[in-house]
């Protein structure tokens, strides 16, 4: 029996004690507000509380529930500060670790996946794990040639814990509103869903590590490790050090927020158009800054090195090219050339007929950091966005109510709003101009070719 708590009725029962919970707790604030404490002290300790449950049993599950939360995690600069506020330590946490898998159980794994003399392998192995994430854990140790490797094993039975916790958590989804107001749950619990089984296949996360790990090697700006073994629930990859982009966000100096700023948004675009494949899990868990060549720290020698390669979209070549052409004609204010085109990609159905005008006036403010020379992205910025489009007497919102998303784009959207909420996290001052007009096919204009004398 696997350590993962995967028995359908113990983890049923850990995520229904969640709404249950909540409501306990509002019971409690209630019998406080009697005796007299105000209003606002008793908000923030039943929020502190909500955030405490809620991501003490996210973490201790593992599976599809811890997945959910990280996924949470990357949007938590879009809620109101006074609900952020409460949530934001417990978050972090679920970045960066949860409870580790018994040695025992790392063991027989290692032994059945690579043989009984696994331990030839390596010429060293560290028991303790160095990270714990939704379908594994990473071990430190050292290859048999030499190299520093990272060793991630997949936990016994993850598929049929993700899969459970999912299909769970989707049930309860609207429950789980009141601990995270103004989200909707339910499509982004069905989306990840959708990439169980890719996350899962560590043959299919290698291939696209790989790739990536050969395109960036010796580039000035990204490292990626390179894969040295794989074999089914095991995965070892070259081992890098640097600082967990989680601690950036806690406590990094401007000159490094900036930094991890600008590569995010250069990997976000370049690693399409250089690889064919969109790294999809950017929450700050799978980034690090690593120090330039020979250990250098000035503010442009940071690299941002890239982990966790185990959802990618296939995008063969590159992210598509109306994505530019609209971004384009947006800030131009070609607000009739802009609708045609989203007309044409399916975001706006056959059915309906908008305002050219009014759908300009939607999309300029969310796309305002790609009009400056550089923007800041802040916390503040964020939450006016999401508060524009989520307020029922919002004309952005009655709009963006009949807008409509194509399939082909889901993944793209999700990981760029992911991507925009981490910069915001950061705070980090980011010319994102310069990557959009570098690397996004059809933001910028082709010149004609010159015509012959």
């Amino acid at each position: 029996m696997s350590d993962l708590p995967r028995k359908a009725v113990t983890r049923t029962a850990k995520l229904a004690a969640l709404p249950l919970g909540f409501a306990g707790r509002a019971t409690w604030g209630l019998g406080k507000r009697i005796v007299g404490e105000s209003a606002e002290i008793v908000g923030r300790e039943l929020q502190q509380r909500t955030a405490e449950q809620l991501f003490k049993v996210l973490g201790e599950l593992k599976g599809g529930a811890m997945k959910f939360g990280q996924a949470l995690s990357v949007f938590e600069s879009a809620l109101p500060e006074e609900v952020a506020g409460p949530y934001r330590a417990a978050l972090t946490k679920l970045q960066e670790a949860a409870p580790p898998m018994p040695t025992r159980t790392v063991h027989a794994v290692l032994e059945e996946r690579l043989g009984a003399n696994w331990r030839e392998l390596f010429l060293e192995f560290e028991d303790k794990p160095s990270a714990a994430a939704s379908i594994g854990q990473v071990h430190r140790g050292v290859w048999h040639d030499g190299r520093e490797v990272a060793v991630k094993v997949q936990y016994p039975g993850a598929g049929e814990a993700l899969l459970s916790d999912l299909n769970q958590l989707s049930r309860f989804a609207r429950l789980l509103g009141p601990l995270i107001p103004g989200m909707d749950i339910k499509p982004l619990i069905a989306e990840l869903r959708d990439r169980v089984s890719e996350e899962l296949d560590y043959g299919l996360e290698a291939q696209a590590q790989q790739a990536h790990a050969e395109e960036f090697a010796n580039d000035p700006d990204v490292m990626v490790p390179a894969v040295v073994h794989q074999c089914e629930q095991i995965l070892v990859t070259e081992w890098i050090d640097g600082i967990p982009l989680s601690e950036v966000i806690a406590e990094g100096s401007p000159e490094q927020r900036d930094r991890a700023g600008q590569l995010l948004a250069r990997f976000l675009f370049s690693g399409p158009a250089r690889t064919g494949l969109l790294h999809a899990d950017p929450h700050p868990g799978n980034f690090r800054l690593l120090p330039g060549p020979d250990g250098a720290t000035q503010k442009d020698s940071w690299r941002l090195g890239v982990l966790d390669f185990g959802t990618v979209d296939r995008l063969p070549g590159g992210l598509p090219t109306p994505i530019g052409h609209s971004l384009r004609m947006t800030l131009e204010g070609d607000a009739q050339s802009v609708y045609e085109l989203l007309c044409e990609e399916g975001f706006v159905k056959e059915s309906i007929e908008l305002d050219p005008d009014a759908v300009l006036d939607y999309l300029l403010p969310i796309i305002e950091p790609a009009r400056a020379g550089e923007f800041t992205f802040t916390r503040g910025w964020m939450r006016s966005q999401a508060a524009r489009i989520s307020d029922p007497r919002s004309p952005a919102y009655q709009l963006g109510k009949r807008l409509n998303l194509p399939p082909a784009y889901l993944l793209i959207h999700r990981v760029t709003l992911s991507t925009i909420g981490v910069l915001c996290q950061l705070g980090a001052t980011v010319r994102l101009r310069d990557e959009l007009e570098e690397w996004l096919p059809g933001f910028l204009l082709e010149e004609e070719p010159a015509a012959e004398a």
